[in-house]
């Protein structure tokens, strides 16, 4: 990520900015798994000294976005493929278990109207070529289902995904060609949860999260030497 991108705010204490900055860099795919951050260049950017500079990311590291190597320096925190997998393994269970949930409530035309609120964001972020924010609004979609469903542990389950979730969702918009594809998949998952028969959406749901683990996996199988 161009670090010309950051930029000092006054408004909030130093660490507490910086440390929201990177996350956002990072949830955003702006910082990618694997890249390393140098201080100099982010202290230069920020107008900091290294010590707040060091705390935020200390922060972040405590997080698990960032990981620190002992005579390397920070990364951003790289998920393996067994921990995508593991967190769209979990996902499943969460989605589905809540889409059971609104299936058998009177909420199913309501919440289908959230979701074409948030597929309309999507769109018009995929007409502006915004990967990012299709990336945000992907989420949104997801975390209206599971809201829905009014289940406090599973709206809990889903929140403590929500780092790792993000950082997918970053490696998964590089797998489409088109970002209107992506778009086109939400609105058809919209249309099963609203019109299909509750096996139909459960299914529907299941291949759209399959989906995405294929690319994935693909992308990174792809990507070994």
């Amino acid at each position: 990520m161009p670090v010309s991108e950051l930029s000092p705010n006054p408004r909030r204490s130093t660490v507490e900015y910086i440390a929201d900055e990177l996350r956002d860099a990072i949830m955003a795919g702006r910082l990618e798994p694997g890249e390393q951050l140098g201080e100099a260049d982010l202290a230069r950017r920020f107008e900091v000294s290294r010590g707040p500079l060091r705390e935020a990311m200390q922060r972040l590291v405590s997080e698990g976005l960032l990981h620190a190597i002992t005579n390397r320096g920070v990364f951003v925190t790289e998920l393996t493929l067994d921990d995508v997998l593991d967190v769209y393994r979990t996902r499943s269970v969460i989605e589905r278990g809540a889409l059971e949930v609104l299936l058998d409530a009177a909420r199913r035309q309501e919440t289908a109207d959230e979701l074409e609120d948030v597929v309309r964001r999507m769109r018009r972020a995929a007409a502006k070529g915004d990967g990012p924010a299709v990336s945000d609004a992907d989420q949104h979609f997801h975390e209206v289902l599971v809201e829905a469903s009014g289940s406090p542990r599973l709206i809990r389950a889903m929140r403590t995904l929500l780092v790792e979730t993000r950082m997918c969702l970053g490696e998964l918009r590089t797998t489409y060609g088109d970002l209107e594809t992506q778009v086109h998949e939400h609105e058809e998952l919209r249309t099963a949860i609203l019109e299909a028969s509750p096996a139909k959406s459960k299914a529907a749901l299941q291949a759209h999260l399959d989906d995405a683990v294929s690319r994935l996996v693909d992308k990174r199988e792809a990507a070994r030497p």
